[in-house]
């Protein structure tokens, strides 16, 4: 197996998302996705049974395609990666089998990828506009927000050693913005819904609170709480449908865009606050921002600006690689089979709560 510059073929399926990339080395060759999502709109949600039977239609397809775009073949591959967890279960399980499958038909190694540490891993493929090679900084903090996860990392080997810093206790924020984007009527998926509603709004006509962040869950920096990094959008939830009720009692008209501006003010303002602190806290100086709602303009431009207050440098992959795709576990088992590390073989499992701190399954 070539370990300077393996040609890996990456499989992502956690969600709705059919991802498959090729990169070798750091070089990304293609990047193909296909999503459900319009399959699941008229439910409000994500439907994992719907998502697991997409996934399988689309597999095939999807694999053939990325192949075309990198000029290769299967034989080409030096490693398949695909993401074991976490996820959706029945979702993780088509990508799993899938790759199994290939593996044991070609007889290339498998690895098996924590789909959260593969965000990151995104972050040392080749700038696509100049071609330059990038590099992880040392001591790197990860802001990862999406659908399913809201965490704060410390990288300390991409490949060997992530530190969990703090998470949701409850609501991953995407989770949030699809639950208050269905009380506002604004359908699904909610992130952008409320991103586009937010900009006519007023975010201070309202205030929601903002979770786990009073003194008794922050602590102080000599005694932090247990929560100081954790974030909790439950009640921020819960509060915004109170106040659609309040509205709806008095027979007054609901001020919707203020309210969706003030509900993602509360979201991002404690988010970036934590964020930034955490890194502060632990001497980090650069961060990258992942995950599917690090598309949102608010949350880029506040936290971007407080980053920049606390003298740390913010990195925000392309949109197209910070949404689940098959570019990022191509990449983190790009890294891992120059790292040397040894494949995960077929007999794993997919684990639809694998830990962060967990970034490849052993043999």
């Amino acid at each position: 197996m070539n370990r300077t510059q393996p040609l890996v073929l990456g499989i992502e399926s956690s969600c709705d998302e059919t991802g498959v990339g090729v990169v070798r080395g750091t070089t990304l060759l293609a990047n193909t996705v296909s999503s459900s999502m319009d399959e699941h709109v008229r439910f409000g949600g994500v439907i994992p049974e719907i998502a697991s039977r997409a996934h399988l239609d689309a597999f095939v397809p999807t694999l053939e395609q990325a192949l075309a775009e990198a000029g290769a073949t299967l034989d080409d591959v030096d490693a398949i990666a695909v993401t074991s967890g976490p996820g959706l279960a029945g979702a993780l399980m088509v990508g799993v089998c899938a790759a199994k499958a290939l593996a044991v038909a070609t007889g290339k190694p498998l690895y098996a990828i924590n789909h959260l540490v593969a965000h990151v891993g995104v972050g040392l493929l080749d700038d696509r506009a100049t071609g330059k090679q990038q590099a992880l900084p040392e001591n790197l903090g990860a802001l990862l927000v999406s659908g399913g996860h809201t965490e704060i990392l410390r990288i300390n080997s991409i490949t060997s050693d992530v530190e969990l810093l703090g998470s949701t206790i409850d609501d991953a924020a995407g989770e949030a913005y699809d639950k208050v984007a269905r009380i506002l009527g604004l359908g699904y998926p909610g992130g952008p819904a409320i991103d586009r509603v937010a900009r006519t709004g007023n975010p201070k006509a309202i205030r929601f609170p903002r979770g786990l962040s009073q003194p008794k869950y922050m602590g102080t920096a000599d005694e932090p709480g247990k929560h100081r990094y954790d974030w909790s959008f439950s009640g921020l939830k819960t509060a915004v449908a109170r106040c659609v009720e309040q509205f709806e009692a008095k027979g007054e008209e609901i001020p919707v865009a203020d309210i969706a501006a003030a509900f993602q003010e509360a979201v991002v303002d404690v988010i970036s606050s934590k964020a930034v602190l955490a890194c502060r806290e632990h001497g980090i100086k650069d961060v990258l921002l992942g995950g599917g709602v690090a598309a949102n303009s608010r949350l880029r431009e506040l936290t971007g600006q407080r980053c920049a207050s606390a003298g740390i440098r913010l990195h925000v992959p392309p949109l197209d690689l910070c949404t689940d795709n098959g570019a990022m576990v191509a990449a983190l088992g790009a890294q891992l089979v120059m790292a040397g590390a040894e494949p995960s073989g077929i007999g794993f499992a997919p684990d639809s709560s694998m830990p962060v701190t967990s970034v490849s399954l052993p043999a």
